[in-house]
């Protein structure tokens, strides 16, 4: 008893400078919100030991002679970027009226409306890069809602939050787990689409070069495409501009092969994309942490 009124409070405590922040700019305009987000987890990130060593010692991973100026401006834009793209995705419903603003392109596109006139579904695959929900906006005002996967947080108050702005972007969302993959399958043999972000480490999952070091990587969107015939399509939205625009790219879908090989065509194009914007990569992943 003790330890779950102990455990309440604690999630309580751990919410209330988030809602603090949220709070703050409530009643001014959209792209003002989002900005001013973003500048304050920049400036927490960019100042604050714990939060920068995590993103420095990623960084260190991949750019181990990147001068410590551009690591520390580094830190910053991240935390800019990602303070924006949470700001957007805990209001995603007021997000998704601005889908206007996108560019989009790339044959991925054409391949996922061929796929829905047929009924069939499809497996759309990104990272945490840029808007990942930019995709499901797109995709949702061309009427191919599109369900995603997602990991249960353990602060029920931001869990509450986060799960009620990512139904928002589409439904239905799926718990990693289980039962959520049997969700998963049902689902996209009913016909239906789902993103799934591919750069988070699975403990389950098979070692291979991600940014030039191995990592735990999950097979599953590869595995679930090849068995069910579907297109796996790799699909990004970089943030553009003063950062209120996104270039939605749907890539050609992955070759059917195996899922070693599809799996690892995946990871080197989000590779290129994380190396031509590093910034825009959420650099707090622990992606090789015990890889």
């Amino acid at each position: 008893m003790i330890s779950r009124l102990f455990n309440s409070l604690w999630h309580h405590i751990r919410y209330i400078p988030l809602l603090s922040a949220l709070s703050i700019s409530r009643g001014r305009a959209f792209d003002r919100r989002s900005r001013a987000f973003g500048a304050l987890v920049g400036f927490v990130v960019r100042y604050f030991p714990i939060a920068r060593s995590r993103v420095e010692h990623e960084l260190c991973q991949v750019y181990p002679d990147m001068p410590r100026a551009e690591q520390l401006e580094l830190c910053r834009n991240m935390g800019r970027n990602m303070g924006r793209t949470l700001f957007e995705i805990l209001h995603c419903a007021e997000f998704q009226t601005l889908h206007s603003r996108n560019t989009v392109s790339g044959p991925g596109l054409e391949a996922l409306e061929e796929a829905h006139a047929a009924g069939k579904g499809a497996i759309i695959v990104s990272g945490h890069f840029g808007q990942w929900e930019a995709i499901r906006s797109t995709l949702k005002a061309r009427g191919m809602e599109t369900g995603a996967v997602y990991r249960p947080q353990i602060n029920r108050h931001y869990e509450r939050r986060l799960f009620a702005g990512i139904e928002a972007g589409g439904k239905p969302i799926l718990a990693t787990g289980k039962i959520g993959t049997r969700a998963l399958v049902r689902h996209i043999r009913e016909g239906g689409f789902i993103a799934i972000l591919l750069d988070e480490k699975y403990s389950d999952g098979v070692r291979m070069p991600f940014l030039g070091h191995p990592a735990l990587t999950s097979l599953v969107a590869a595995q679930l495409a090849l068995k069910y015939d579907l297109p796996m399509i790799p699909a990004f939205g970089t943030r553009t501009g003063d950062g209120t625009q996104f270039d939605v790219e749907f890539d050609a879908a992955i070759r059917p092969s195996d899922s070693l090989t599809m799996t690892q065509d995946f990871n080197h194009n989000l590779s290129a994309r994380i190396h031509a914007n590093p910034d825009q990569w959420y650099w707090m992943l622990r992606r090789w942490n015990g890889a």
